[in-house]
């Protein structure tokens, strides 16, 4: 934070204890903060908290003395957000739509209003970390290693880190709520979100028929006996065990089916008992046009990879292709690589980048 100098920064309020200590500690710190609340979704039900968490932002920022700002982003989230991520759904594929929110709202858009707003800096309550490198910013995990948020930042354009504080992203979340507390926030205590953003506390495969017509087809072994029919393949993820309503089929062995693969040519779900799951685990991965945080590389590299949100890295090798794509090999074959998802790339704690997952090897 010492490199922004006594400036107006601009924080983006979620209503959340995380977001209000990252105003807080910049307060404390002397710079005019201004907070800024954005709404992306305008369905207003029993599983959505804009009312809420408005409201929660306004409490804060009166109890820090600062402006907050409003604005709704909702029509840019459902052109650059939901619409690809329904897009992506309808080929079969999962997408992971808070990579490209933080990319194409919180730090495309938002920041830009913030930028309006006359901000020297946007801030967040992200768990992560930056650093001043060289060759531009570099993004690190946060400290706290069970809330690190590095990954979902990994499709964020390199470019804008150089505006952007993450003020909590040295501190453990026990720490951050002690700080609430210490200050009086009256969010120091709510409970963290979860869930994608806009589908919140709500069934994934409800809100989902809402969107896409149901299209049943055949569950399948992986040497093609059928044990059942699934609804549609856009309501299954890799690696999933519930939900299949197959349970009693499992050749006499008492084993959990999960979804091993799925075939849109064919409109088959493929399935595997729990014993044989090694047998359809990837030895490698190719992504689409890698999203580099470091300069790009030209050669093969050995780094840490993760697949998904909450795995530790896996060890392989990074082969870079003449296109922007990279291909990954695992040192260790890996269960359920999902194509959509993001794989993100790393060097010990630095974030290289990242890339959508187009297809397993």
């Amino acid at each position: 934070m010492s490199g922004a100098g006594k400036a107006r920064i601009v924080v983006g309020m979620s209503g959340g204890v995380d977001s209000a200590v990252a105003a807080l500690l910049l307060v404390e710190a002397g710079h005019e903060v201004h907070g800024l609340y954005m709404s992306n979704w305008d369905d207003e039900d029993r599983y959505c908290s804009n009312a809420q968490d408005y409201q929660d932002a306004r409490a804060t920022a009166r109890e820090l003395g600062i402006v907050l700002h409003r604005v709704s982003f909702e029509t840019e989230y459902r052109e650059q957000v939901f619409a690809p991520f329904l897009a992506e759904y309808r080929r079969g594929r999962t997408p992971n739509p808070d990579v490209l929110c933080n990319r194409q709202i919180k730090f495309g858009a938002c920041l830009h209003y913030a930028r309006r707003l006359g901000a020297a800096c946007f801030a967040t309550g992200h768990y992560a970390q930056l650093r001043q490198g060289a060759s531009g910013p570099e993004l690190l995990r946060g400290a706290d290693g069970g809330k690190d948020q590095s990954y979902f930042l990994c499709g964020v354009e390199r470019a804008q880190f150089a505006q952007v504080l993450f003020p909590v992203g040295a501190l453990s979340k026990p720490e951050v709520r002690a700080r609430a507390q210490r200050a009086g926030l009256p969010v120091f205590n709510k409970p963290d979100s979860t869930g994608i953003c806009f589908i919140g506390e709500r069934p994934f495969t409800e809100f989902l028929s809402g969107y896409l017509p149901e299209t049943p087809g055949p569950i399948e072994t992986t040497d093609g006996r059928r044990l059942g029919t699934h609804r549609g393949l856009p309501f299954y993820t890799l690696g999933q065990r519930g939900g299949l309503e197959i349970g009693g089929v499992s050749g006499g062995s008492g084993d959990p089916w999960y979804v091993a693969r799925k075939d849109p040519a064919r409109n088959a779900l493929v399935v595997v008992a729990a014993r044989d799951r090694a047998e359809v685990a990837s030895a490698g991965l190719r992504t689409g046009v890698v999203n580099w945080l470091a300069d790009a590389p030209r050669a093969p590299f050995i780094a840490g990879v993760k697949t998904r949100y909450r795995q530790s890295d896996q060890g392989a090798r990074v082969a870079p292709q003449a296109d922007g794509t990279v291909r990954i090999d695992f040192d260790t074959p890996q269960w359920a690589v999902t194509p959509g998802q993001t794989a993100a790339i790393y060097a010990a704690e630095r974030c290289l980048g990242g890339g959508v997952i187009e297809e397993t090897l």
